[in-house]
Parts: structure tokens; sequence; C-alpha cells
């Protein structure tokens, strides 16, 4: 190498003597040109480095701020959700105890309805029996006068006796028409029914001859038929308490209907249709002789005969029939009464285990709070 050369430390460049000089100054002025860029670079590098860190604090700040207003807006949320849940609860604790009011009111209302229905019926009943009570009190009377006049063994007595019945059952059964007894000591049936509709207009006579003997005369017949004549009567019917062998219950003599007393009403009921069915038509067909003819023939024939006889066996039979049912029925309601007895009392019995179970919770029932006179009964049945 020439020793006129100059080689930089730093670098590690050969330079001539002219050239060094000028280098050293360069890298004396860049050294402190870096020195004040490192310098400057330092100051703006802290001041970006605090203006970082104070954006940085700002934002956690502001961060911190809305972590904060979140959490409680979180916090009353969750209040307002637990409260809203409580609510909710409450809304649904006092709509269960509306409906379990409403379902006790219902209840009362039912046991209330049941209660007055019950004692409707039982008034009713009262009633009925009461009337049953009259009625067989009156029947009672009647029988004892009857027995009475039967007592003093005068046969004209007793036949006024079932005249009297056969006169009322005829008044009370047919409201319209005229029942006429025949006076005393006149000669004549016991009873004449002048048939009338509603509107008054005359259908026709049907003669009515009570008996109350031990044994049947077939003189009865022709005399009745005379007095038939006699008062232009339509129907002539003999009510007897002793019929021919040949008949059961009615049955029809040369034109003169015989019957004993329990068909007596089907029998009337029958004959009086028949009466207003014959005005009737007779209205209808009033001046048709021929027409006539055959209606007569048709009342005065077997068919006819055995229509009435077929209405009132039938009625016989129904009448039967409603006794046995009433007296099924008040079989029934006297065994209703006893259930409705025993669940009454049970019902009392499980209310009064309740009430020493739950003691005051148990909601009170004024029925069966204060002891009624049926309770007591009860109790003292038991």
């Amino acid at each position: 190498m020439n020793s006129q050369t100059i080689t930089c430390p730093k670098c590690g460049h050969v330079f001539e003597p002219t050239e060094a000089f000028s280098h050293q100054v360069e890298e004396k002025l860049r050294a402190e040109y870096e020195k004040r860029i490192f310098a400057e670079r330092n100051a703006v590098a802290n001041k970006v480095r605090q203006e970082v860190e104070q954006r940085i604090a700002t934002d956690l700040k502001d961060l911190q701020s809305q972590n904060d207003e979140k959490e409680k807006q979180l916090r009353e949320a969750r209040e307002n959700e637990l409260m809203l849940r409580k609510r909710q609860r409450e809304v649904e604790e006092r709509e269960r105890n509306l409906q379990l009011e409403l379902e006790r009111k219902l209840d009362d209302e039912r046991k209330k309805a049941w209660n007055d229905a019950a004692a409707r019926l039982a008034e009713e009943h009262r009633l009925k029996d009461a009337d049953k009570d009259k009625k067989m009190h009156d029947l009672m009377t009647q029988l004892e006068e009857m027995k009475r006049k039967a007592e003093q063994g005068s046969q004209q007595a007793q036949g006024e006796v079932l005249e009297i019945e056969l006169e009322n059952l005829l008044r009370n059964t047919f409201r319209t028409d005229e029942i006429l007894p025949v006076p005393k000591g006149v000669r004549g049936a016991d009873v004449i029914q002048k048939v009338r509709t509603q509107l008054g207009n005359f259908c026709g006579i049907i003669l009515w001859e009570s008996k109350r003997t031990k044994n049947w005369s077939d003189g009865w017949i022709q005399k009745l038929k005379d007095d038939q004549r006699d008062l232009k009567a339509t129907v002539a019917v003999i009510v007897s308490t002793v019929l021919p062998k040949e008949i059961k219950h009615l049955g029809n003599i040369e034109g003169v209907w015989v019957s004993d007393f329990a068909a007596v009403e089907g029998l009337a009921l029958a004959l009086r249709a028949g009466l207003v069915e014959v005005a009737r038509t007779r209205a209808s067909i009033a001046g048709k002789g021929e027409k006539m003819e055959l209606v007569y023939n048709y009342l005065s024939g077997q068919e006819f005969r055995q229509r009435i006889e077929a209405i009132v066996e039938s009625y016989a039979s129904l009448k039967e029939d409603l006794e046995s049912e009433k007296r099924a029925m008040e079989k029934l309601w006297a065994k209703r009464e006893q259930q409705l007895q025993r669940g009454v009392k049970s019902m009392a019995g499980l209310y009064g285990d309740l009430q020493g179970i739950i003691g005051s919770a148990l909601q009170p029932i004024a029925k069966l709070e204060l002891p009624s006179p049926n309770l007591e009964l009860f109790d003292d049945e038991s």
C-alpha cells in the first residue's frame, strides 16, 4: 500500500491525503447529522409515544367507561328481568288465585243451584204429598161415609154412594158436559150426561145406571133401554159391581154397555169421543141420509164395539201401569233422599277432617260452618 494514502478506520476505505480530510469532515458531518437525526427521531418517537400512550389511555378510559356503562345497563337489564319475572310470577299467582276463586264461586253457585233445585223438588214433592194426603183424606172420608152407609144395611144407601162416585167422576172428568143426577123418586136412570163441545154444541146423551148388588139381573138391560127411549139418549151404560159371567171388565149386551167401576173413566172417554165425532160428521153431512145410516150402522155394529172395548182395555192397562210407576217413583224418591242424606253427611265429615288438618287455612264453607237442622238430624241419627 502507498504510504501516502490514508485508510478510514470507520468505513475501511483508502483515500488520498487530500481526500482523507474531506472524508473526515464528511464523516464528522454525517455523524453529527445522524446524531441530530437520532435525537430528533427520539424526540418524535417520544412525542408519538406520549401521544399514543395518551390516546391509548383515553381509549382505555373510554372503553372502561363503555364497559362500566354496559355493566350498568346489564345490571339494570338483569334487575328489570328479575322484576319482570317477579311480576310475571305475581300475575300468574293472581291468575291462579282468580281461577281458584272462580272455581270456588262456580262450585258455590252449582251447590246453590243444586240446593235450590233440591228445595224446589222437595217443595213440589211436599205439595204432591199434601195433595195426595188430601185426596187420600177425602177418599178415606168418602170410604168412611160409604162404610157407614154400608153398615146400616141399606141397599139403597149403598147404591147412592156408587151413584155419587159415578156422578163426581163424570163431573170432574168432563167439565163442559152437563151432569144431571136423576132426582129420587123419579123413574129412570141415575145420571144423565149431556155431551157438549168446548163451544157448547150439543152432541148427544149418555145415560148411566149404577148397580151395587151381589147378583146380576138381566132385567136391568131392558129397563135401561126403556129409559133410553124415554129420554132419547144416544148411549146407555150400566155400571155394576157384579157383571155377567161372559163379561170381564166391560161388554155390550143388546146395545147396552156394561162395565165395572174401574173401567168407567176409559169407557166414558171413548163413548164421549164417539158422540163428538158423530156430531161433527152429522154437521158435515147434513141432508145426506144415506151417510147417516152408514154412521148409525157403524156405531151399532160389532166393529165399533170392539174398538171401544180395545180403548177401554188400553186405558185400564195404562191406569194400572201408572199406579205401578207412581209406587216405583215414590220408592225411588225415598232411596234418593237417603242417598242425599248420606252425601251431605259424608261432605260434612270430609270438611271436618280437612279443617282439623289444615286449620284456619281452609276456606270456610258457610253451609257447613253453621249446623243446619238437617245436619243436626243426621248427627242424632248417627
